[in-house]
C-alpha cells in the first residue's frame, strides 16, 4: 500500500507541474504595511510576492467545505494561553479534572490541562557545547569542536558586549539629560549638546537611531538582553539553572518532572512559542492582529525550548507527550549544534512515525549548509533518512529574486526539504499584543499550518503523504540566489531536496486529487 501511495504522489506532481506558469516580474514598489502583515498569505503570481498563496486557498478552494479539528502541538518557549486571538483555540485536555492535583487521565502527568512544562520554573540555560564543556576533556572530536566554537563564540560575545555597553552609556547620559526614557529620534536630533560627553553620546545615539529608526529603543533593550544573556548564562560554565527542573537531565527514564503551567513564570519569555502558535493559529478575518494559516485547529503548548539550547531529553519527552495527546503535527522551531543524546529524539521521531504525526522542523539561523555543518535535531542520519514523517523549512525573504532566501536561514541539498516564509512575520505575542519577528522559527509554523490545513480537510492522508505533496506541489523558482555568510550565489533548485516553496493552494488540489484516489483504489 505504501509504494502505490508514493507512486501516486509523483504522479500527481507531475499534472500540477504541467500548470506552472512563467517566472513572475519582481514587485517594484515598497510593501504596504497592510501588505507586510499578511505577506506570508498572498500569491507570487498575482502579487509578486513569495507568500504561500493562503488567501487564494480559502477563497478558491475551501468555501463551504468542512473539516476536521487537529491538534498541533507546539513544542517551544511556551505558550501565553489567554492572548486575546490565542485563547479559543488552545487545547484542552478533556480526560483531566482541573486542579485536584490527580492524574485523572493516567497519563503520567498531573492536572496537565492545557499541556505539559517540562522545564519548570526555568528559563535560561547554557548552550550545549558549553554543557560539554563542563564534563571532563574525553578527547573527543565533539569535545574538540565544541571547545573551538565556544572560544570562537565567547569572544564574538566580549566583542558585541563593548559595543553594546557604549550605547548603553551613551542613551544614559541621553536620558539623563532629556529628564525622559522614551525619547523620540526628533527630540534627540533638537537636543542641544555643548558639552563633549553629551555631543558623543548624542553622535552615538543618532547613529544608532537611524539605523533602527521608531523601535530602537526596544531594539536596543532586545541587542543588550541577546548579549547579556550570552555571557551570563549560554556561555557561562558556572551557571547550572537545571537544579529549578529537579531531574536528572542525563537518564531519559526520569520523566516525572516539570509542571502543567504552559508558559514561562515571567511571561514575555514564552514570546517565541506564542508568535509561533499565532502563525499557525491565530483568528482569521476577525480585525485584529495576523492571519492563522489553518483555521480548525487546537493549540497543545509544550515548552521545551529555554533561553539557550534545549535538552535532548526535554525534547524527546514532548515530543512522545504531543504523540500520546493526540497531536497530528508537531511544530518544532527551535534547533542546535551539539545533541549528545541524539538517539532519545530520533527514537522519539520514529515513535511519532509509528504513530502517524507529521513533525515540521527548523532549519536553522546560522547561514550554513547543514549539508556539511550539523544542526539537531534531523531525520538524515549518516546520510540515510530514519524516518519519513520530517519536514526541514527554511525561511524566505518576502524580495523575490536573488535575495528570496532569508540571509540568515539555512539551506542543504539534503537536509532542507522546502522554504517557507520567514522574514517580517507579523503574530501574537504575550500580553494581547502582536509583533514582527522572523527566523526558520518563523518559516516552520508556516509550512505547519499548510500541512495542518491538508489534515484538516484530507484526514485520509497519512503524515508522510502531506511531507510529499508539502515538496511536490510547491513552486520551483528558476533563478540564481544567495545564500551562507559569504554570500555566494547558487541555482534555488541546489538549496533544498525540493527546490520548492510551500505553495497552499497547490498543495491542496493535490491533496484532494489524492485523496479521492486512494478512496477509489481498490483495497490492496
Amino acid at each position: 500500500m505504501k509504494g502505490l501511495q508514493l507512486l501516486l504522489i509523483s504522479m500527481f506532481s507531475l499534472t500540477l507541474f504541467a500548470q506552472e506558469t512563467s517566472q513572475p516580474f519582481t514587485k517594484k514598489s515598497p510593501l504596504t504595511e497592510q501588505q507586510l502583515k499578511r505577506w506570508s498569505h498572498l500569491d507570487l503570481e498575482k502579487d509578486s510576492i513569495p507568500g504561500m498563496s493562503v488567501d487564494k486557498t480559502y477563497t478558491e478552494l475551501l468555501k463551504n467545505k468542512k473539516s476536521t479539528k487537529v491538534i498541533v502541538a507546539v513544542v517551544d518557549s511556551g505558550v501565553d494561553i489567554n492572548q486575546e486571538d490565542l485563547k479559543a483555540v488552545i487545547w484542552t485536555n478533556k480526560k483531566e479534572i482541573p486542579n485536584n492535583k490527580k492524574d485523572d487521565d493516567k497519563n503520567g502527568f498531573i492536572d496537565d490541562v492545557h499541556g505539559w512544562n517540562f522545564l519548570g520554573d526555568s528559563n535560561n540555560e547554557n548552550l550545549e557545547m558549553t554543557r560539554v564543556l563542563k564534563k571532563a576533556d574525553d578527547g573527543s572530536q565533539v569535545y574538540k569542536n565544541a571547545l573551538a566554537d565556544y572560544t570562537a563564540k565567547l569572544a564574538d560575545a566580549n566583542d558585541l558586549k563593548e559595543n553594546v555597553d557604549v550605547l548603553l552609556k551613551a542613551d544614559k547620559a541621553i536620558r539623563e539629560a532629556l529628564k525622559k526614557d522614551n525619547y523620540t529620534v526628533s527630540e534627540l536630533k533638537d537636543m542641544p549638546s555643548v558639552k563633549f560627553e553629551l555631543y558623543d553620546a548624542k553622535r552615538i545615539m543618532l547613529s544608532y537611531a537611524n539605523q533602527k529608526g521608531d523601535s530602537f529603543h526596544d531594539d536596543l533593550q532586545s541587542y543588550k538582553d541577546y548579549v547579556y544573556d550570552q555571557i551570563d548564562y549560554n556561555l557561562n560554565k558556572d551557571f547550572n539553572p537545571r537544579k529549578l527542573v529537579g531531574d536528572n537531565p542525563e537518564d531519559i527514564n526520569n520523566k516525572k518532572y516539570g509542571n502543567n503551567v504552559v508558559y514561562s513564570k515571567n511571561r514575555k519569555d514564552s514570546l517565541h512559542g506564542t508568535h509561533v502558535a499565532g502563525i499557525i493559529a491565530q483568528g482569521r478575518d476577525n480585525g485584529i492582529g495576523g492571519d492563522g494559516v489553518a483555521d480548525n485547529v487546537e493549540i497543545m503548548p509544550v515548552r521545551a525550548v529555554p533561553n539557550g539550547d534545549e535538552y535532548d531529553k526535554d525534547i524527546a519527552l514532548a515530543i512522545r507527550y504531543a504523540v500520546d495527546n493526540g497531536a497530528k503535527v508537531i511544530n518544532g522551531s527551535f534547533g542546535k549544534d551539539f545533541s549528545p543524546h541524539a538517539q532519545w529524539v530520533y527514537d522519539a521521531i520514529k515513535y511519532a512515525a509509528s504513530k502517524d504525526v507529521l513533525i515540521v522542523h527548523a532549519a536553522g539561523n546560522d547561514a550554513k549548509d547543514i549539508d556539511t555543518e550539523p544542526n539537531f535535531p534531523t531525520d538524515v542520519v549518516n546520510g540515510a533518512e530514519i524516518s519519513d514523517n520530517v519536514l526541514t523549512v527554511g525561511a524566505l525573504n518576502y524580495e523575490y529574486g536573488e535575495k528570496v532566501i532569508a540571509k540568515f536561514s539555512n539551506y542543504g541539498k539534503r537536509n532542507v526539504d522546502v522554504y517557507a516564509p520567514g522574514v517580517k512575520i507579523y503574530a501574537t505575542i504575550p500580553d494581547n499584543k502582536y509583533k514582527y519577528l522572523q527566523g526558520t522559527s518563523m518559516a516552520s509554523p508556516n509550512a505547519a499550518g499548510v500541512a495542518t490545513l491538508i489534515r484538516e480537510y484530507y484526514p485520509n492522508l497519512k503524515a508522510a503523504q502531506v511531507k510529499q505533496i508539502l515538496m511536490q506541489s510547491g513552486t520551483s523558482l528558476n533563478l540564481e540566489v544567495l545564500v551562507d555568510e559569504k554570500r555566494i550565489k547558487i541555482p534555488f533548485a541546489d538549496t533544498s531536496v525540493s527546490g520548492k516553496i510551500v505553495n497552499a493552494y497547490n498543495a491542496l488540489k493535490m491533496a484532494e486529487e489524492m485523496s479521492n484516489s486512494l478512496k477509489n483504489s481498490p483495497k490492496l
